[in-house]
Formats: C-alpha cells, structure tokens, sequence
C-alpha cells in the first residue's frame, strides 16, 4: 500500500491510503470498526504491527469493492495538504557516502564502515512543502535518497533477518548547507536545519517494493536532471545498514534511516561549475516504486 499522513481542515493529521489517483480517508474508510479511532497516522500504523497493516489492508479492499464507501471516503490527491509521511520518528539516522560514484567524485576513499550521522524532527517536512533557504549558508545541496523505515524493534539483526524489520520505504531529499558541513569534522550544523528532511510524498509498504537495492534513483532541480542511478550502486546495502546500525543501538517502530546520495550533487561537480540551490529552485526526487518527492525553495 501507498500511506500519507495529511492534515484536515482543521490542522488534525490524518491517515490515507493512495489508489491511483484518489486519496481514501482511513478513518471515514473504517467507521464502525475498532480500528478507526486508533489509525490516526502512519506513525499510528506502523506501532499496531503486522496485524494493524493486514486489518487496514483488507478494509481498503472492501472500500474498493463498495464504491458508495470509497466515495464517500475519496479526496482527489491534489486537495489534500500533506504531511510528512512519517511525521514522528525517534530517530533519524543518515549514512553518508554511501554510493561508490558519489564517493569518487567527491574524491574521498570508499569508507570501511557505514558513516552515520543524524537529522532531528525540526529538519522533517513534507512533498510539496516550501522549504526556506537559510542565511547563514550560501551552499545548500540537494541529495536524492531511499529512506528505509523500521517496523519493528530492531537490536543485533543478521543480514539475513534484516529487511524483515523494514515496515516500507520512501523518498527523502538530504539536503545539506555544504559550507556549514564542512565547517568542521562532525557534520550535524549543515545537516539538521528547519526543513532539510522532507520526506514523501507517501510511505510505500515493504511488499510492494520488493528488492530496495534495485530501484532507479534521480534528482532534477528546475527540471533539469541532475543524479541518474540505481540502488544498487550503495556500497553498504539496506539489510547490511539496518543490521549493523542494530547492533549499535536498538531501532525502534517509526525510525527512519536514509541510506545516503548517488553522484551528481552540486559538491561533486567542478568547483567552476559549482551552482548551489537558491530561492525560487524547485527540487524533485524520483525513486522507482516511491513516486516524485517535490519541493520549492523560499527565501
């Protein structure tokens, strides 16, 4: 399934679930059953298991065989204000120069051991949000990225176990204020500013996806394309991060690891040829399976 956290009218966040081009409202869709004053978010969803998902699973395809009821629970895709499509995570770890191209054109050795780093809950934002260029740098980058989301409490996984902890995946733009990155060996300052994790537009559901290291993966900025890849390229794959993060620190329902960025970012490019992101830049993020991640820069 297709899940997005919306806001109502009323600024409350809502679960949805995305069928072609319609957006079914979780709770109209479920009134009457004992899930629908539960189900209020994915971050919801995600802590009521297995058993929460195949219960909503089965009320959508009952939704779909009444088309009274999903009418009445539809709203177009282009009505809905979305939200972040996991809007509270606990944790929000990154891996960097986790591509091997990405690594080579940044001229820096293929690391030995996943290099993470965090993002916190003021840098989410969400598909079609605007994001605001900070004063304090004049090198914002965008960086296309699969983000895997946990499902269920992780803690010394095997590889082999690994992707059974995986809930879904989405896209995820980190973006990054190079000069403050760079300011000094820990990058958090150029990494964790208002707005610099929108995620989206929707989680989309471990079983649907399949294989997470074999999708495309490209970033266009004012439409022109900038990263052209494929998951494959990652030097540290989705089960090997999750794994390895696990045996580090516990992962719990809800966190979000991105998996880090493919060559093509404007740090990697000639430094003559270096053109940060500005005001007024629109940035998209495409990922085979997960859809278009858009949003516009503001000053």
């Amino acid at each position: 399934m297709k899940l997005v956290n919306y806001w109502d009218d009323n600024g409350a966040l809502k679960l949805g679930v995305v069928v072609k081009d319609r957006l079914l409202d979780v709770e109209r869709m479920t009134a009457g059953s004992e899930a629908a004053w539960t189900v209020r978010s994915t971050d919801d969803l995600i802590g009521m298991g297995d058993e929460g998902l195949a219960a909503l699973a089965a009320r959508v395809e009952g939704a779909l065989r009444d088309e009274a009821l999903a009418e009445a629970s539809a709203l177009g895709l282009g009505e809905a204000r979305l939200a972040p499509c996991v809007a509270r995570p606990g944790k929000i770890i990154c891996v960097g120069l986790n591509y091997k191209k990405h690594a080579e054109e940044t001229n820096s050795p293929i690391p030995a051991f996943p290099i993470l780093f965090n993002k916190f809950a003021n840098a989410l934002t969400a598909h079609e949000a605007p994001v605001r260029v900070p004063t304090v740098t004049a090198k914002m980058d965008y960086e296309a990225e699969l983000a895997i989301v946990i499902g269920k409490t992780a803690f010394n996984v095997s590889e082999s176990d690994a992707l059974d902890y995986v809930f879904g995946y989405c896209a995820a733009n980190d973006l990054s204020a190079r000069d403050l990155q760079l300011r000094t060996s820990q990058w958090l300052l150029g990494k964790s500013l208002d707005g610099f994790c929108p995620l989206g537009p929707w989680l989309v559901t471990a079983d649907e996806v399949g294989d997470p290291n074999r999708l495309e993966i490209q970033s266009f900025v004012n439409g022109e394309r900038r990263q052209n890849s494929n998951t494959s390229d990652m030097i540290f794959d989705c089960k090997t991060i999750v794994s390895y993060i696990s045996r580090h620190m516990t992962l719990q329902p809800g966190d979000v690891i991105l998996t880090g960025t493919p060559e093509g970012v404007v740090m990697g490019y000639p430094e003559d040829r270096q053109v940060y992101l500005k005001a007024g830049d629109r940035v998209e993020i495409r990922i085979e399976k997960l859809g278009e991640l858009r949003n516009v820069l503001i000053d």
